[in-house]
């Protein structure tokens, strides 16, 4: 004979309401209401974060042909996005990037002529897009919370030094922040992919990995975009390097570059076409890498500058003048006119060297001023402490 018994029981307002029949709205809506009373005591809370600059050491452009560079991040610039809580969503135009109002119609000719068409709130807005996109499709709810955001940028423009990407990468780090997202719910493998969707899905700029992620690990990376680790996890093999024994870098760029636009490259069209030269070349490209790498190890320096000098080469036979561009090739002539190992650290606009004699840079630094480019001694950002975050 069984035996029955009668059981109490109260409904909790707590998590425990979701036992029973409840569905993904239920589940939603409680993660919204804990979210939200984690972040009740944050409010009035300013979030500030930088991504920096980088220089493609060695192996660029194949990063973006399935194939290997070196890259490292540098504290000379920056980009600095903040964040408060805010009444409404508002994303604030950059005085000089974004500007509305001109003192006159030479102003505004001036200025476009200088800064472009295209600021930066239009990386802020496409962002944001993708981030609740990407949250919505896997189940992330997010606080409902509003906020302002506003950036800001010392990264010289239009000289391949990834600005843009720069602003993205800022922008990601406040918001996983502010919605209290971590690597478990977007991973650091998979962070630069968000960036170059953003970018390439949302405002259709050409890129490939190699800038999101020097810009999203920080440091010094080693970078095997191999095509088989791609196509089954969506990223490739990203490493840190040791920083502690760095010979001196020097970088030069274009000090009033112009938004004509670069001449166009067929090399894409080639390389998809299976071009032999082309197809040989990126894998010629991360040769040179996997020896840059060594050179590094063994701190070889005149082996990394010869193999420097044979990464732009190597550009230059697979490009051509025409699409590299005669003031960039002058820069290059003059860096080789005195003894220094040169190439691009990005898209063009800009130059870095490896200078093995001292004693000849003060001569480079001048000739290259004189030309009317700017010079200045790079400065490595290990990535180790970021003291503008808060």
């Amino acid at each position: 004979m069984e035996n029955k018994a009668k059981v109490y029981g109260m409904k909790l307002p707590t998590g425990f309401q979701l036992i029973g029949q409840v569905g993904l709205k239920d589940y939603q809506c409680w993660l919204e209401f804990f979210a939200s009373k984690k972040n009740a005591d944050k409010i009035g809370q300013t979030i500030t974060k930088r991504a920096y600059a980088r220089i493609g050491l060695i192996g660029n452009p194949s990063d973006g042909f399935h194939g290997k560079t070196i890259a490292m991040s540098i504290a000379n610039f920056w980009a600095e996005v903040n964040m408060a809580e805010s009444e409404n969503l508002i994303l604030v135009p950059h005085p000089l990037n974004d500007p509305t109002e001109f003192g006159s119609l030479v102003d505004l000719h001036g200025i476009s002529r200088k800064e472009g068409y295209l600021g930066g709130l239009r990386l802020l807005q496409a962002t944001c897009k993708k981030f609740y996109q990407y949250c919505s499709e896997r189940g992330i709810a997010l606080a409902r919370r509003n906020f302002t955001l506003k950036y800001d940028t010392n990264i010289p423009r239009q000289v391949g030094l990834a600005g843009s990407s720069a602003i993205v990468v800022a922008t990601l780090k406040c918001l996983m922040q502010f919605f209290n997202l971590t690597d478990k719910d977007m991973a650091k493998e998979i962070q630069p992919q968000f960036v170059l969707d953003v970018e390439m899905q949302e405002l259709f700029i050409t890129a490939g990995l190699q800038d999101r992620v020097v810009q999203v690990y920080e440091g010094m990376v080693y970078m095997d975009f191999e095509k088989r680790l791609i196509d089954s996890r969506g990223f490739g093999q990203y490493s840190n390097m040791d920083m502690q024994h760095l010979p001196s870098f020097w970088l030069a760029y274009v000090g009033d570059p112009s938004d004509s636009g670069k001449i166009h490259s067929n090399v894409r069209e080639r390389w998809n076409s299976g071009e032999t030269d082309v197809i040989a070349a990126m894998k010629k490209f991360a040769d040179l890498t996997d020896q840059a790498k060594s050179a590094f190890e063994l701190q070889d320096w005149t082996r990394l500058a010869d193999l420097m000098n044979q990464n732009f080469d190597l550009r230059r036979q697979i490009y051509g003048d025409k699409a590299l561009g005669m003031t960039n090739l002058r820069m290059v002539d003059i860096a080789r006119e005195h003894g220094s190992a040169v190439k691009f650290p990005g898209s063009g606009g800009a130059v870095i060297g490896l200078c093995l004699e001292p004693s000849k840079m003060t001569q480079l630094r001048q000739a290259l001023q004189v030309e009317g480019f700017v010079v200045c001694d790079l400065i490595p950002y290990t990535g180790c402490v970021d003291q503008c975050e808060k």
